[in-house]
């Protein structure tokens, strides 16, 4: 039994990129047109990751700890994708928007809990 927490913690992390990276996926093919489910995978995993790390270091500041952390959100997206941070920030907004609703149905349906792997505040 010691094998089922850590093989259910990877499942549930492996489903919430996917998720995640679903809604990077739409909001880049929406805003800038580019449809390539690979690139917002990673994309996803690379976002998490800076969010973490900024909010570890910054995250205990009030206001600004969660806006670092989303500015530097906004800029793997701005790194990973053509146009500016304005583009940048509309994908965000789209996966987070995507991600709620998928999210929402998942839950409705007793298929998942509400959180996902890659978009911030899911």
């Amino acid at each position: 039994m010691a094998l089922a927490s850590p093989i259910a913690s990877a499942v549930v992390f492996v489903v919430s990129l996917l998720i995640g990276a679903l809604g990077i996926y739409a909001g880049a093919r929406v805003i800038v047109g580019r449809g390539d489910y690979d690139r917002a995978i990673v994309t996803a995993l690379i976002g998490a990751i800076v969010w973490a790390i900024v909010g570890f270091v910054v995250g205990w500041i009030p206001l600004l700890g969660p806006l670092l952390a989303l500015i530097a959100y906004i800029g793997v997206i701005n790194w990973r994708y053509p146009g500016d941070w304005t583009a940048a920030a509309m994908i965000g907004l789209v996966a987070w928007v995507t991600v709620l609703i998928v999210l929402y149905a998942l839950a409705a349906l007793g298929i998942t809990g509400f959180a996902a792997v890659g978009v911030p505040g899911l």
